[in-house]
């Protein structure tokens, strides 16, 4: 069965569905532009389980945002990087920023 993301053809759907819940984005922007391991991330974002990030970096490497790279060394080492389409984001993360920045104080009314 197709996923549903996969039945649309709308950009921003799938844009959407490559970042669209609430770690994508923080990951995107920890990672910044360098390559981190996976102790680094989670020490960064120490409210996301180790479970959670792990999920979240497999999806995010299949969606092409990020490489893993492993090391064959004692003890083990695996870094994450941004790929360009990663760093791609960054730009539009930085606008989401600076839009929740300016209505940060505005209530809304219901």
């Amino acid at each position: 069965m197709k996923n549903e993301t996969e039945e649309h053809s709308c950009p921003l759907t799938k844009a959407m569905s490559n970042i669209g819940n609430k770690w994508k984005p923080i990951i995107v922007c920890v990672m910044h532009e360098r390559n981190l391991r996976f102790g680094e991330i989670a020490a960064r974002i120490p409210v996301i389980s180790r479970k959670v990030l792990t999920d979240q970096l497999k999806e995010m490497e299949l969606d092409g945002l990020l490489t893993r790279q492993e090391f064959k060394e004692i003890p083990p080492r695996v870094e994450y990087g941004l790929t360009e389409k990663g760093k791609a984001l960054l730009p539009i993360l930085k606008l989401l920023q600076e839009w929740e920045t300016k209505f940060i104080n505005q209530v809304s009314v219901v």
